[in-house]
């Protein structure tokens, strides 16, 4: 049973992003991968995956999970030779630390596609935004008595 439980930001349309974006724009040989990756890496660690090549933390609440492909062995068992796409496995999924050992998924993207700073800087402010509209929607919900 992992330790974190994973849920993915929702705005107030009902999209989600992070979700869309797995099912979407990723192989599904990367798909695969970064599923794995989250659950063996991710929920097992949570906020302490910044503590290894797995995260780091960017402030304001929010940390990066990253997977590469000189991780890929670590976390996904050895499934025959790899693809031109898993070259340049850089995949990148911000989150956020909350409740009870809960990380929410506010943004996500694949960095060997496009791997400048500009691109990360974008990226991270997309889901600081993102975040920032889920901690105001948090506050105006009404407590249970």
């Amino acid at each position: 049973m992992p330790r974190y439980e994973i849920e993915f930001y929702e705005d107030e349309h009902g999209d989600v992003p992070v979700l869309r974006w797995l099912r979407e724009d990723l192989t599904p040989r990367k798909r695969r991968a970064l599923g794995t990756a989250m659950n063996r890496v991710l929920q097992e660690l949570g906020i302490d995956v910044c503590g290894t090549e797995f995260g780091r933390p960017l402030g304001k609440g929010l940390f990066e999970f990253r997977l590469r492909r000189a991780d890929l062995a670590k976390v996904v068992p050895a499934a025959g030779g790899t693809d031109a796409g898993e070259a340049k496995l850089l995949l990148r999924v911000f989150c956020h630390a909350h409740g009870n050992k809960l990380i929410l998924l506010v943004g996500g993207y694949d960095k060997g596609a496009d791997t400048s700073a500009k691109r990360q800087d974008r990226e991270i402010a997309v889901a600081r935004m993102r975040l920032k509209d889920w901690q105001n929607r948090q506050r105006r919900k009404p407590v249970d008595r």
